[in-house]
């Protein structure tokens, strides 16, 4: 275990990175000139990239959307991605967020788990490699990221600007053993357009918080008669999960269900379809209740996309998931903000046009669309086997490659996965308030990365 000695000897060094690094409060701001993600992800950049010049890594600074630091010779590289840009602090520290403060067990801030703390692991481990002079075929370089929390635009213009394609590589931006397969996402908005008549009125709804929630909360108002109000109220409150109370010019139903993250939408219970399907039978104008009953018959409370004809799955990542995130109507028109997420051996042509087909047929227009294509390298893959006995060899722990329902850093570049740096029942900390890394751990993802891209490039 030579590498993991000489990652060893770092350790103060690689505490002191860590630490200025975190001082530094990296979160996306205005652009400025030549700045295009603000002053903090750009300041960060620059001090990782004098950082590696003080260490003797070849570097360059891409148009400060991102930068590279790279060790050794050859026509292949071997890519390490990582990030330096953060979420907002948010409230509720006990830490100052961008102290980098240490103590005998962990290092604070806003950053140390996600992702300056495993960038700067791998950062070290290359040094390791590099002081010791071990020989290479291929060359190792760690790209710096600074805008993978709001948009990963950094490696777009990366890829945008000629860079180099790596063979292989991993982003310590994930969880072990490690993550070969990533759904593909979508999010997609429809929108119908209809009139009403007669003395019942939808004059707003709304319902859901983001595209990738699961909505706990759901409302509508109705203009209508005081007599009808009070013949709604009767027969409609506390049915199907509705309350229905009279306002001073109609009727209001709220519904509630249970929140879940999008890539879960089974967990939780979409109180959006708990209005349509309430609502489906109201003595509602031609056109909006039309628009309601198909909401309510072909989404309602599914989790799969069933009802819409694009209920896909596979053997490696489960079955598509399917969430109605957001719904905004007013007297004119209904728009639903979806966020689905295929399984990772299918691709969008297999789900998206089958979905706007359908949509379609109903009256709906496809009024925006952002798509995340999937990931998947197969476990069989030589560098996906390496990283996993590096991860056996060092750990003494087992488990296999896996697939998720969210996405990572990997979906930016080519022939990248997810390696690293939660272990298997550790606590989440990433985008919580004292976001903390114990040095220990810190430290033992240093020797697994630095045996990974050694093994990689070797």
């Amino acid at each position: 275990m030579e590498l993991a000695k000489q990652v060893e000897l770092e350790k103060e060094a690689m505490l002191k990175t860590l630490s200025e690094a975190l001082k530094i409060k990296s979160v996306q701001g205005p652009a400025e000139p030549g700045k295009p993600f603000g002053e903090g992800p750009a300041r960060c950049l620059e001090y990782m990239l004098n950082v590696c010049r003080d260490l003797g890594f070849k570097t360059k600074n891409v148009d400060n959307y991102m930068g590279w630091a790279e060790i050794g010779e050859g026509d292949e590289m071997v890519a390490i991605l990582g990030h330096l840009d953060v979420v907002p602090e948010g409230k509720g520290w006990e830490k100052d967020p961008y102290g980098g403060e240490i103590d005998d067990k962990n290092i604070y801030g806003r950053g140390a788990l996600d992702d300056k703390g495993p960038t700067i692991a791998a950062l070290y481990g290359m040094k390791a490699i590099k002081d010791l002079g071990l020989p290479l075929k291929r060359r190792i370089r760690i790209l710096f990221g600074t805008n993978e929390e709001t948009g990963s635009l950094d490696m777009a213009h990366y890829m945008e600007t000629g860079g180099e394609v790596p063979v292989c590589g991993f982003t310590p931006d994930g969880e072990y053993p490690l993550i070969n397969g990533e759904k593909g996402i979508l999010e997609s908005d429809y929108t119908k357009h209809f009139t009403q008549q007669g003395d019942l009125k939808l004059v707003h709804l709304h319902g859901g918080t983001a595209y990738n929630v699961v909505p706990s909360l759901a409302e509508a108002e109705f203009t209508c008669p005081a007599a009808m109000a009070e013949k709604l109220v009767a027969r409609y409150d506390g049915k199907n999960g509705m309350t229905v109370e009279a306002t001073d010019g109609g009727v209001k139903v709220t519904t509630h269900g249970k929140e879940a993250h999008g890539a879960h939408p089974e967990l939780g219970e979409n109180a959006i379809g708990k209005l349509m399907i309430g609502l489906k039978d109201w003595p509602l104008s031609p056109e909006l209740k039309e628009t309601i009953a198909f909401v309510a018959d072909h989404i309602g409370m599914d989790p799969y996309g069933v009802g819409m004809g694009i209920a896909l799955e596979d053997k490696v990542s489960g079955k598509l998931s399917f969430n109605l995130g957001i719904a905004e109507g007013d007297s004119t028109q209904l728009t639903l903000k979806l966020n689905y997420r295929y399984p990772v051996t299918k691709s969008y042509d297999d789900c998206a046009p089958v979905l706007t087909e359908n949509f379609k047929k109903a009256g709906f227009e496809l009024t925006a669309e952002n798509h995340k294509r999937a990931l998947f390298v197969d476990e069989k893959t030589p560098y996906i086997q390496t990283l996993l006995d590096v991860y056996h060899e060092l750990t003494g722990l087992e488990g296999g490659a896996m697939s998720i329902g969210g996405g990572t850093y990997a979906k930016s570049i080519p022939n990248i996965v997810a390696f690293g740096p939660i272990f298997p029942g550790d606590t989440v900390r990433e985008h919580l308030p004292n976001e903390f890394w114990e040095i220990e751990i810190f430290m033992k993802n240093a020797k697994i990365y630095a045996e990974a891209m050694y093994r990689l490039a070797k």
